[in-house]
């Protein structure tokens, strides 16, 4: 295994126990569980590591039972999104704006189903996740902007890249 890949995958981890010590920090928005921490490590991921990464994390944090049935389409998406538009934009807004879009159109909009045949809720309509998902997500990407400008203010965030390369 290459030492590049080595360190992805071990900061993989130490995002991906982030977002499950972060999953205690929840709260409700309109029906659903919103943990702004899984966001964070989604545009951390999209940033640093790749597409691939932040989808990894998120689904062993849903996996581990700490994010509800919803939460699989909604965190995965904006992860996934995140991630591919860094990759080929190379901006940091757009992974800001992948997680966001990603999460709460997407993702919210794919939860439909999953609340309506699976978990039975008779009054889920096709975007009636996207707003609670919107606010988890926004608040997960302002911290995850905090962080981002600052480190690439300092230089730091391309010295991280680099590492990682």
């Amino acid at each position: 295994m290459k030492k590049a890949n080595l360190k992805k995958l071990t900061l993989t981890a130490v995002f991906t126990a982030v977002a499950v010590v972060g999953s205690m920090i929840s709260f409700p928005v309109f029906g659903s569980k919103c943990a702004p921490v899984q966001h964070l490590v989604n545009v951390l991921c999209a940033v640093l590591l790749g597409p691939w990464y932040g989808v990894v994390a998120s689904l062993i944090r849903n996996l581990t039972g700490l994010g509800t049935l919803l939460a699989f389409p909604g965190s995965m998406c904006g992860a996934l999104l995140a991630g591919l538009l860094y990759k080929y934009l190379k901006k940091l807004p757009f992974a800001y704006i992948g997680e966001l879009f990603g999460t709460s159109v997407i993702g919210g909009m794919l939860s439909y189903p999953i609340a309506a045949l699976i978990l039975g809720n008779s009054k889920a309509a096709l975007f009636t996740f996207v707003v609670p998902f919107f606010v988890s997500s926004a608040g997960g990407t302002i911290i995850a902007i905090i962080i981002t400008v600052a480190l690439q203010k300092t230089g730091a965030l391309d010295k991280m890249k680099n590492m990682l390369k």
